[in-house]
């Protein structure tokens, strides 16, 4: 039995299946981790979906920013993003069932054994595991209750762009949301830009990477994350995994055997969008 991760598969389901295949995936058995993204703008993003589902209990998933935009949509509070591959699933039969069942997912996944967490974006330096744990809870309450169309209205938005214990209500919402799920650089005061998405390397002055800082509060052996197709996989840093490596982009899907830390990669990527 072993635990995998896969980074952003963002439609990309046939590379999806070619590196489920190469690591003999058996649901049975094992269990799998996915970073979030599984949709937008790869080709077969309905078949992703479905994949991802029909796998059952052995296959988990964060949400990520696109998949929380995917559910805007479908609750009517957005429109897609020109880029966006996502019509079919609007058409789909089953449209009803895969909306529900994704916005039952978490926001994070924890395993005290493997003495790991996966979320989409990461961990701000401001949380312990435990708080972490307990806002990701808040946001998914909201989109679990019966009011996840206010939540998804007031979803959007980079400001406040600093986490405080004070904040409340949908605002709070959204910063929790956008630290889980679009974060990659922090200001020295720990402020979020969301505008940079490019390497880490040439990032404007005053800005780094969210796992350069010190976090006394996270003591997990590793973090792993998605979202930041840029980093190629690369953080120097063998306790934060960056799993997303531009698949969409036309790159390859990457999985992490969490038991040993052993890398894959599919064979097959994704036309770029």
């Amino acid at each position: 039995m072993a635990l995998y991760a896969i980074g952003d598969v963002q439609g990309c389901r046939e590379a999806l299946e070619d590196l489920l295949g190469q690591i003999a995936f058996d649901p049975e058995h094992d269990r799998l981790w996915l970073a979030g993204d599984l949709v937008a703008r790869g080709p077969d993003s309905l078949g992703v979906l479905r994949l991802v589902r029909d796998l059952g209990p052995a296959v988990e998933t964060v949400l990520g920013n696109h998949d929380l935009h995917l559910l805007a949509i479908h609750y009517g509070v957005a429109t897609a993003k020109p880029k966006d591959r996502t019509q079919a699933i609007f058409e789909a039969p089953d449209r009803m069932e895969l909306m529900d069942w994704l916005r039952h997912r978490p926001l994070l996944l924890a395993d005290a054994a493997h003495d790991v967490v996966l979320t989409h974006a990461g961990i701000p330096p401001a949380w312990s595991l435990a708080t972490a744990q307990q806002l990701a809870r808040e946001v998914e309450a909201a989109l679990q209750g019966p009011e996840i169309s206010i939540f998804l209205m007031h979803m959007y938005g980079n400001e406040p762009a600093r986490w405080t214990d004070s904040l409340a209500g949908m605002t709070r919402l959204r910063v929790i949301t956008n630290h889980l799920t679009r974060m990659r650089l922090l200001h020295e005061d720990g402020a979020l830009d969301l505008s940079y998405k490019e390497e880490a390397e040439g990032a404007p002055p005053g800005l780094r990477p969210w796992f350069e800082f010190p976090n006394p509060g996270l003591t997990t052996g590793r973090v792993l994350f998605g979202h930041w197709a840029a980093l190629a996989g690369h953080t120097g840093n063998p306790r934060f995994v960056a799993l997303d490596t531009g698949c969409v982009w036309g790159r390859h899907l990457t999985a992490c055997r969490i038991d040993d830390g052993a890398i894959f990669t599919s064979r097959r990527g994704c036309p770029a969008p």
